[in-house]
């Protein structure tokens, strides 16, 4: 009995493994920072960014100055004229934060920004990843970069020349 129950298990692993499946890991980082066209995207994205946060930092400053402004010119203003000014100053603060929300905030015009720029290459390496996957015969492909952690990754599995071949990326090897 015992004999037979070895055999049943040695079947079993032996169907397993012949079965394995094939993995692999990228770095999308490593990828895409090794991509001409998305650096030069992400630069674009920088400077836009640098721009709107500017023009943000402008008006603050304006409402931060018609405060003070207030502030000191208060005591002698009428009832009437005190409430005007603060009304304006709350205009204008929340004007600024609508603005700030609207640039930087979820859905804001930087992140349209971002995929206009950012997706199609993106979707570029994944569509170059899916097939060099599916041409190779892996089951899975990890990437590294994110939030998912892999402790160890025997570097045997490591597929990010091969993705940067297939998207016309080389790379010097001095890096």
């Amino acid at each position: 009995m015992k004999k037979y129950f070895l055999l049943i298990v040695f079947v079993i692993t032996l169907t397993i493994t012949g079965f394995g499946q094939k993995y692999a890991y990228i770095d999308s980082e490593y990828i895409l920072g090794n991509m001409p066209e998305y650096i030069e995207a992400q630069a674009e994205l920088d400077r836009i960014a640098a721009n709107w946060q500017k023009e943000i930092e402008v008006r603050f400053k304006s409402i931060d100055s018609m405060y003070k402004k207030f502030q000191v010119e208060a005591i002698t203003l009428p009832e009437k004229m005190k409430k005007s000014r603060e009304e304006s100053i709350i205009s204008a603060e929340k004007d600024a934060k609508d603005l700030q929300k609207k640039r930087f905030g979820k859905d804001g015009d930087l992140f349209k920004k971002r995929e206009e720029l950012v997706k199609p290459i993106q979707d570029r390496v994944l569509t170059a990843i899916n097939e060099y996957a599916k041409d190779k015969g892996y089951a899975f492909v990890f990437d590294t970069s994110g939030a998912m952690t892999i402790v160890y990754a025997d570097p045997k599995w490591d597929i990010n020349d091969a993705i940067m071949q297939k998207l016309g990326i080389t790379v010097s090897k001095d890096e």
